[in-house]
């Protein structure tokens, strides 16, 4: 093995050992920076706790044309259908047989 050969291989081996030793080091120091950020966070909300969060809000939408155009359509049909329900269709037979005869007796007194 020459000079040449030997100083770079020497030097190679230095250098990488230098890098990783740095990089473990650089790590270790980023994950206890980490770990003391949240041990502080975890203190300081035992004597200061956060304050509550507010009520959601909550999130409205303006309805498009098509849906205003189901709402007018559903509030129609539904009136229609309520005064179907409510009406007393007895009552509504018996004026409509008092008006055919009604009618018939107008018709028998024109003869």
């Amino acid at each position: 093995m020459g000079f040449t050969t030997g100083f770079l291989g020497g030097f190679t081996l230095t250098a990488s050992v230098l890098y990783l030793t740095i990089s473990l080091h650089t790590r270790n120091r980023i994950t206890q920076a980490a770990l003391l950020r949240q041990q502080q966070t975890v203190l300081k909300s035992v004597i200061e706790p956060a304050p509550p969060a507010g009520e959601p809000v909550a999130r409205v939408e303006p309805a498009g044309l098509a849906e205003m155009a189901k709402d007018k359509w559903n509030r129609a049909l539904e009136t229609s259908l309520k005064g179907v329900y409510e009406t007393d269709w007895r009552r509504v037979r018996e004026e409509a047989e008092d008006r055919v005869t009604t009618a018939i007796q107008r018709i028998r007194e024109q003869k």
